[in-house]
């Protein structure tokens, strides 16, 4: 793999493990995310992926699935 598109949905929010996991992980991340979620509820505001992600794309719908496969051929994946 040479790298990763993540909408994790509510588990985003809490989850912990699966910022672990980025975490671990040798290769870009890009966080997808189909609505903005700075502009959703206070709970819904904080990523805990977020500092393992190369960017966060949000707000663009499904559009944002191909600006993350832009990004990742961008930068040469």
């Amino acid at each position: 793999m040479d790298g990763m598109i993540l909408n994790a949905a509510a588990y985003t929010h809490t989850s912990i493990a699966i910022a672990d996991a980025l975490a671990a992980l040798p290769v870009p991340v890009v966080e997808v995310h189909i609505t903005d979620i700075s502009q959703r509820e206070p709970f819904r505001r904080h990523s805990y992926l977020t500092p393992h992600c190369e960017t966060t794309i949000m707000g663009k719908g499904l559009e944002g699935y191909a600006l993350a496969i832009h990004f990742l051929l961008r930068r040469n994946v």
